[in-house]
């Protein structure tokens, strides 16, 4: 493959140091965590953070990108991408001209962050907000698979870091680059790797062989294919596949494609972006502009039942949850979710009705578009990470909003517009860790109590 190489990285302190040992704990292999649903499982987690802060076990050098990292069996991956040196992002994000630079995918030691390997491709980019690769790695049977913002999909093994297998949506499905890149976190059921492609009729999401790259099968077809990456969800006794497009929420069969129902809605600029969630037999979908909607599945493998929606389509003048990166938690028969300015609320699971909002997680205290936290459960608590690097433990209820702790761990260094610095990255949360990233470093904080 042309313009490809792994990078070598010299072992010899490695070997001196050890491999280290990590306690029997969860690893965070994949987007949202090991059942990726946004909970993190591991008891004898932190409640309260020390005075000075929690430890910091290492930082490591970094370059840019919005990819969370994922890590699995002693080991973090992490995708980025550095430019070419005398080239710089444009002063606005929002620029499509074309930039020339490598994405790259990382290989760390997760008990010292010591390079075990980089692979890297050349990458031109031509997309809005280019600091880098959006989708976080993923983590299966000894191999990794990636997929960088311009569509060039990648098998490695996880171990060595050479190169499987290779696929590009571009040049082999005529995909054009979405708006703001390619951002559909891969996922993996049994022996289908899928992924949101576009460009050839009917191949808006394809399934690929995790062994081989082999196309398996492809379905659907719409004008561009958002950001929303598949999600696997299990209901009456069966999995379905939910593929939200900017035209329509689809149910399709893992293991064939074959669609089960369409729900039409039509989303504004083409922000299908959070991911679904389902509650018993409720499932959720927001959006930055037209808000949300829930439905309640059928038993009978039908098309499901519209209980409630937003009743505007605006990005300031919400009623329920308008979403634009977070991933709503919904939790004892209520949602907790980041709206379009920032306001974290509570709602209602089965009304849509707003209980409470506020905006210390995220703000601290004034809407603020697009502004953002991730939200992860463990046990009765939530760890926020915000856009301003700040990391909260809180509890919420529908009774409000208790914010128990709070440290400040990364420098924002994105941009979100022209003046606004962030950090735009969802943390993995793994054997008694968080690590996170901005354009600059990457981090492994303990929190274990």
């Amino acid at each position: 493959m042309n313009n490809l190489r792994l990078i070598p990285v010299v072992a010899i302190f490695f070997l001196l140091i050890g491999h280290g040992s990590t306690a029997k704990a969860d690893d965070w292999p994949q987007w949202l965590g090991p059942e990726r649903d946004g909970i993190w499982r591991e008891s004898g987690i932190i409640e309260t953070f020390p005075e000075s802060g929690p430890e910091i076990k290492w930082r490591v050098p970094i370059g840019g990108g919005y990819s969370g990292p994922a890590v699995a069996k002693g080991k973090v991956y992490l995708t980025d991408r550095l430019l070419d040196p005398e080239v710089k992002n444009p002063s606005n994000p929002f620029s499509t001209s074309s930039i020339p630079g490598k994405e790259r995918i990382l290989c760390l030691n997760e008990e010292d962050g010591f390079p075990l390997w980089i692979f890297e491709y050349d990458c031109n980019y031509g997309m809005s907000y280019p600091a880098g690769p959006r989708a976080t790695p993923l983590i299966r049977n000894g191999k990794v698979y990636t997929l960088g913002a311009e569509g060039k999909l990648l098998c490695l093994n996880a171990d060595k870091g050479t190169l499987i297998w290779e696929r590009d949506f571009k040049k082999e499905y005529g995909a054009k680059t979405p708006l703001w890149g390619f951002a559909g976190h891969p996922l993996l059921v049994k022996e289908r790797l899928i992924c949101l492609v576009g460009g050839k009729p009917d191949a808006l999401v394809v399934a690929f062989d995790p062994e081989t790259g082999k196309e398996i099968w492809k379905a659907l077809t719409a004008k561009e294919p958002g950001y929303c990456p598949p999600t696997l969800i299990h209901h009456g006794g069966k999995n379905h596949l939910i593929i939200w497009h900017p035209e329509s929420i689809n149910a399709l069969n893992p293991e064939t494609g074959k669609l089960s129902w369409s729900l039409p809605f039509k989303v504004q600029s083409g922000l299908s972006i959070s991911t679904p969630r389902l509650s018993g037999d409720k499932l959720f979908i927001t959006a930055f502009y037209n808000g949300s909607r829930m439905y309640q599945m059928d038993p009978a493998e039908g098309t499901p039942k519209l209980l409630w929606k937003s009743v505007k389509s605006s990005e300031k003048d919400t009623s329920c949850l308008h979403s634009i990166m977070c991933t709503p938690t919904l939790y004892k028969d209520h949602i907790y979710g980041v709206c379009s300015y920032g306001q974290l609320r509570c709602l209602d699971l089965k009304t849509g009705t707003r209980k409470w909002e506020t905006f210390e997680a995220t703000t601290r205290g004034k809407p603020v578009r697009w502004a953002n936290a991730f939200i992860v459960q463990q046990a009765d608590q939530f760890f926020l990470f915000n856009e301003l690097g700040d990391l909260i433990i809180a509890k919420m209820s529908p009774e409000g909003y208790r914010e128990i702790s709070r440290t400040h761990l990364l420098k924002p260094t994105g941009k979100a517009g022209r003046t606004r610095n962030v950090v735009w990255s969802h943390p993995a949360f793994a054997n008694k860790h968080m690590f996170a990233r901005n354009d600059e470093e990457l981090i492994r904080v303990s929190l274990e109590e």
